[in-house]
């Protein structure tokens, strides 16, 4: 048992395959025996309902918006279903260098609190491992003994199941302090006197829009339709509506400084909430100091609203590639966006993944700890088993439904 333990071994469960390894193991036990391992064991066994709370408020709150707003499932619309997978490469907001780094990081600190604190109740830890999916890491597990886990008592398991999401949170919160931090050191520097004046900008460009057709590249300041200014987002939005079903001329000024102009034929019509030219644009911020007034503000009024990405905010967000040419930090000069941008995906994928584990859903951390709450609660194993499965449904039926609403004709 012992040589199996300690030797590197793979396990195919199609697509997936397991890489088993005994890397870690021995840093779990000595972590254990530290007397702030058992203060953290016993402080975070009653936390995951609140964990849970905040993730079912989240969700909930989100249908309420889609249900209301038709502009808001048109918006979540363009943006994608892949935007809602935290892999990089595949979420086309989530940046392949910073995404990868903050979500091996988020993953690592999520297991290492399954298998310490299974440890400080002697739970013994199997192996350590990634999980690979047609050959790429999508993700690392601690494979805890389950006979001695479902052993152990309720509030031993509710310890060890609330260690991962309860990490994440707890990184997650200290990621924005140290963004906070970044960001408080940040001053304008004096603006570009070449820089487009008015327009606004091409953040993203839809595969197969109107917009890559006529050349339209990320990063265009999108200044004419049609003979007319656009200087807002509004501006832009009226100017293709006014003239749907005609050929009209665009210009942009594209990441170079040269001014192009194409002649676009716009659709005759459109779906509420759609997009024409198939961008997604920014307004160019016409003063830095309050853009970096404004971030600041959102760290103490509606910390949440940072959960929205630069790459989806670009004209909103101080360290955005946007945005961080015009400021420089006292501490750490031009080079803080960076450290940033790393500091906020650690913050945001942090917080996605402690509150989706959270979630009352079967194979989750949140479902495996209230299937077992019911299965010590219930008369029978049927009734504790329907119980568990009534509930996943009933959960995987709402986060399914705040995905898909977006793309059900009203």
């Amino acid at each position: 048992m012992e040589q199996q333990k300690n030797r590197v071994r793979a396990e195919v469960k199609l697509p997936l395959i397991l890489i088993h390894t005994p890397f870690g193991l021995e840093f779990f036990d000595r972590v254990a025996k530290w007397r702030a391992a058992k203060f953290y064991a016993d402080f975070n066994t009653y936390l995951m309902p609140a964990i849970t709370a905040l993730a079912i408020f989240l969700i909930i709150g989100s249908l309420m918006i889609m249900f209301s707003s038709a502009g808001a499932r048109g918006a979540v619309a363009n943006v994608g279903p892949t935007a809602n997978l935290l892999i990089p490469g595949l979420n086309p907001y989530l940046p392949i260098t910073y995404g990868w780094i903050a979500l091996i990081i988020t993953i690592i600190i999520h297991e290492a609190g399954h298998g310490i604190v299974a440890r400080v109740y002697n739970i013994r830890v199997d192996s350590t491992g990634i999980v690979l999916f047609l050959g790429l890491p999508i993700g690392a597990f601690v494979n805890i003994e389950r006979d001695e886990l479902n052993r152990a008592t309720l509030k031993q398991k509710s310890a060890v199941l609330t260690a991962g999401p309860l990490n994440n949170m707890i990184l997650a919160g200290a990621s924005l302090v140290a963004l906070f931090l970044v960001v408080s050191t940040l001053t304008p520097l004096p603006p570009d006197p070449n820089a487009p004046q008015f327009g606004v900008m091409a953040v993203t460009i839809n595969s197969g829009s109107l917009a890559e057709s006529i050349g339209m590249e990320p990063g265009s300041v999108i200044q004419f339709v049609g003979g007319r200014q656009v200087r807002t987002i509004e501006n832009l939005g009226d100017q293709l509506r006014a003239n749907l079903g005609s050929t009209v001329d665009v210009t942009w000024i594209d990441k170079a400084g040269d001014t192009i102009t194409r002649q676009a034929t716009l659709p005759s019509a459109v779906e509420p909430g759609q997009g024409i030219l198939g961008v997604t644009v920014t307004a160019l911020p016409a003063d830095s100091q309050a853009v970096l007034d404004r971030y600041k503000g959102w760290f103490g009024t509606n910390p949440l609203a940072l959960l929205l990405p630069p790459t989806m905010q670009q004209g909103a967000v101080p360290y955005s590639d946007l945005m961080a040419p015009r400021y420089e930090s006292s501490t750490l000069g031009v080079t803080y966006a960076p450290i940033a941008n790393l500091l906020f995906w650690l913050w945001f994928i942090n917080f996605n993944v402690g509150i989706f584990n959270a979630l009352p859903i079967g194979p989750l951390d949140g479902g495996q700890l209230y299937g077992s709450l019911i299965e010590r609660r219930a008369k029978s194993k049927g009734i504790a088993k329907n119980m568990s499965i009534l509930m996943t449904l009933i959960m995987v039926a709402i986060v399914a439904a705040a995905l898909l609403l977006p793309y059900v004709p009203f």
